[in-house]
């Protein structure tokens, strides 16, 4: 008993040891997992993100333009990022909101403007 009114007295003259966080926003590490975003101008539709990924959680549709992410799949290991030919996948490291319903973040990439070739002249 004497053990327990010590740690009470003691913590009442201490500050707390967990930040207040509504008001003291967190700071995210530069090591942070975060969610996959995607730049969607630079994206190829390659699929080699969607082959490496190891939950499956990235699909590509090609006919359609679509880029999907599972985002309830993703383990947030990044090995996306680290395999895309353009490096158009980046990990943020900040993490994804809460939800009550499972979010698929579906990206619809613009077609590239096909450059004219040259026909030789006769």
């Amino acid at each position: 008993m004497p053990k327990m009114i010590r740690n009470v007295l003691s913590s009442l003259f201490k500050k707390p040891a967990t930040a207040m966080y509504p008001v003291k926003k967190r700071e995210w590490y530069a090591a942070t997992r975060g969610h996959i975003e995607i730049d969607q101008d630079r994206c190829i539709l390659c699929g080699i993100c969607s082959r490496k990924c190891p939950a499956s959680a990235i699909t590509i549709d090609k006919t359609a333009r679509t880029w999907t992410i599972d985002r309830m799949a993703c383990v947030q290991c990044g090995y996306c990022a680290e395999s895309c030919p353009k490096q158009c996948l980046t990990v943020k490291n900040e993490y994804t909101a809460p939800d009550t319903v499972k979010v698929t973040y579906t990206v619809t990439v613009p077609a590239k403007p096909k450059v004219p070739t040259e026909t030789p002249s006769s």
